[in-house]
């Protein structure tokens, strides 16, 4: 239904409009556990919700939809759905990872997938010869955040698929800064891609939710497989509650992005930012790269003061974003990537990827632009010329 719909249109009208039995516009909450089987050889399409939910079915099916993939997959939380996808990987197996990915990525990678025999390396994504270089024989996954978190790197999509295709490997993208409302890295040849529906997708701060699109029937069985067996599925008010979300999807990130590029110009005039990391704004070294490849640039950006002290100072003072973890909200929110996001990474690790004491992320919501810079312009008062840049 709605094929030549824009994704605009798509968000809200697609198969799951209306509920085929009721006529319900809102997709029917199924609460089962078990489903009654009513011929003893051939079962039904549901027969246990691990396996299978006609709301959580609903949801795959859409973002499947959304991504441009044939199969998707919903789970317990944004790293359900990576570690799940991770399991693909099998003893002796190598990935190759951005460097500045997310923390929990990271952990779970370090310390979890390298006591089942599984070796990595982190590399510099924007830099495909650094890519190529670490590629081994048995290499089988590289494992793509662009834009990166927290640094906003980016990396070229189709280049990586060129290298791994090359090289028979799989490749992941962690797409929750982009959303396929701005990046649909499966048409351009990502083999899975990854969501913490908890952020933009959902995009209240009231659900835990993560996300797996594919493009291949095969991919599709092995992770199904996967999913059913590991067990780490979404619950069904959790899948309702993303689906919710994503029919305001479209004016929510088209707001806060524009809000967020607005913000972007404005820390990067002031004096007392040191840096900005945006790929909205033309210095950015990515800034070509991501507009060949997405239709936007989204609404999370990073900017560096510098030092803590700098940082516990505007902190302090500021008033409209939520301090806390996580983003993609409808309000605001300012994190610390250095105790936050990232603190499953070792200090030394994160200084050496730029992720320093006075390295702050915000995810711009959907308050007004002029009250929000208004309001930093107000806590960077506080903070001393003496932690300001000379």
């Amino acid at each position: 239904m709605g094929e030549s719909f824009s994704f605009q249109t798509k968000l809200l009208h697609n198969r799951w409009k209306i509920d085929e039995y009721t006529g319900a516009v809102s997709v029917p909450i199924q609460h089962a556990s078990t489903f009654h089987q009513a011929d003893f050889d051939t079962f039904g399409k549901y027969d246990y919700s691990r396996s299978g939910n006609p709301t959580r079915e609903a949801l795959e099916a859409t973002i499947a939809e959304l991504e441009g993939g044939v199969r998707g997959f919903a789970f317990s939380s944004g790293m359900a759905a990576i570690s799940t996808a991770f399991l693909l990987l099998s003893k002796g197996d190598h990935v190759l990872v951005t460097e500045d990915v997310y923390g929990g990525t990271y952990r779970m990678i370090t310390e979890v997938l390298s006591r089942f025999g599984i070796e990595y390396t982190f590399v510099d994504m924007t830099d495909l010869h650094e890519v190529a270089s670490h590629i081994r024989p048995n290499t089988k996954v590289i494992y793509i955040e662009t834009p990166s978190n927290p640094l906003l790197k980016i990396t070229d999509i189709r280049g990586i698929v060129k290298l791994a295709k090359a090289n028979g490997c799989l490749t992941f993208l962690d797409n929750t800064f982009m959303t396929p409302a701005l990046q649909r890295p499966l048409d351009l040849g990502v083999d899975v891609v990854l969501h913490s529906a908890t952020k933009f997708l959902a995009g209240h701060s009231d659900v835990l939710a993560g996300l797996a699109v594919v493009k291949d029937e095969e991919l599709a069985k092995r992770l199904y497989k996967l999913q059913n067996a590991f067990g780490a599925v979404l619950g069904v008010q959790d899948a309702w509650l993303v689906l919710r979300g994503l029919k305001t999807l479209h004016v929510r990130l088209k707001q806060s992005s524009q809000t967020a590029l607005e913000i972007a110009q404005f820390f990067a005039k002031h004096p007392k930012v040191e840096e900005v990391y945006y790929p909205g704004l033309s210095h950015h070294a990515g800034h070509s790269i991501h507009r060949y490849q997405a239709s936007g640039f989204g609404a999370v950006l990073s900017f560096r003061l510098a030092d803590e002290e700098a940082v516990r100072t505007l902190v302090k003072h500021v008033k409209i974003p939520v301090f806390a973890v996580s983003l993609g909200a409808v309000e605001s929110i300012l994190s610390y990537p250095a105790k936050m996001s990232h603190a499953a990474m070792p200090k030394e690790e994160r200084e050496k990827r730029g992720i320093t004491d006075g390295l702050l992320r915000l995810s711009v919501g959907l308050e007004a632009a002029e009250d929000l810079m208004a309001d930093f312009s107000e806590a960077l008062a506080y903070v001393k010329a003496s932690e300001a840049v000379s």
